[in-house]
């Protein structure tokens, strides 16, 4: 009887250990970009224009906002104010993911990392970031989630040419994905201590949204969210 002989599988590099990390955010990526796709064949872009804003923008509310608001010939300053209200979040992201960051070794670019930073690679390398996973497995999470977003913003682009922007109910429910994935990120880093930043933060989002518009609400409230979070920090520390 021949010898059976086993060969030893490879553990996963950083970068792959990250891309395959990355698979919850391809698929919520996937559907949202695809709506974007139709979204924008609906206002007059091309899937090649459309892929353009995904590219270089790579941020899912502010791409919906700008092609409404090229669509509502809306002045250029407008649009690139709003886009970057929207966005100012994120400078908040590579402070925060810095300490967690392992120090030793070799650093990948600073602006490399800070470019994939969306609200849900966030969610999901705060949550996991260690010694055993740095930047490496940090740039294959991102990796992942911006070819799902490129892929689903072509898919998105080309279905509108076969007639899915008939379907506005199908861009309605795709809308919702995003949300709900980041929610399924978080709520795993709450706990009973930590609720009182997010609730605030979506109480005064909440109040605010009736009289001021979305981007200014949404500001108002990162801004009130982080000063109690900042309040709780020295206590947090003593204990």
């Amino acid at each position: 009887m021949p010898r059976m002989v086993t060969i030893p599988s490879r553990p996963l590099s950083g970068f792959g250990r990250g891309l395959a990390d990355s698979a919850s955010l391809m698929l919520g990526y996937f559907p949202i970009a695809l709506s974007f796709g139709l979204l924008a064949a609906a206002n007059g872009l091309t899937p090649v224009q459309a892929l353009l804003v995904s590219a270089v923008v790579y941020a899912g509310a502010s791409q919906f906002a700008l092609v409404s608001l090229l669509a509502a010939a809306a002045s250029p300053w407008s649009v690139i104010g709003a886009v970057a209200a929207m966005n100012l979040r994120h400078l908040f992201y590579g402070p925060a993911l810095l300490p967690r960051l392992p120090q030793q070794g070799r650093k990948l670019p600073r602006p490399l990392i800070a470019f994939g930073l969306t609200d849900e690679v966030f969610a999901l390398a705060f949550a996991r970031l260690g010694p055993d996973k740095g930047e490496v497995w940090l740039l294959g999470v991102q990796a992942g989630a911006y070819g799902a977003w490129l892929a689903g913003t072509v898919c998105g682009g080309l279905l509108a040419d076969l007639g899915g922007t008939r379907w506005p109910e199908v861009q309605a429910a795709l809308s919702f994905v995003l949300p709900a994935l980041f929610l399924a990120l978080l709520l795993p880093l709450l706990r009973r201590d930590t609720l009182a930043p997010p609730l605030a933060a979506a109480g005064v989002a909440l109040l605010a949204a009736a009289v001021l518009p979305g981007h200014v609400a949404l500001l108002l409230a990162m801004v009130v969210g982080g000063t109690v979070a900042a309040l709780q920090q020295p206590e947090d520390q003593h204990e």
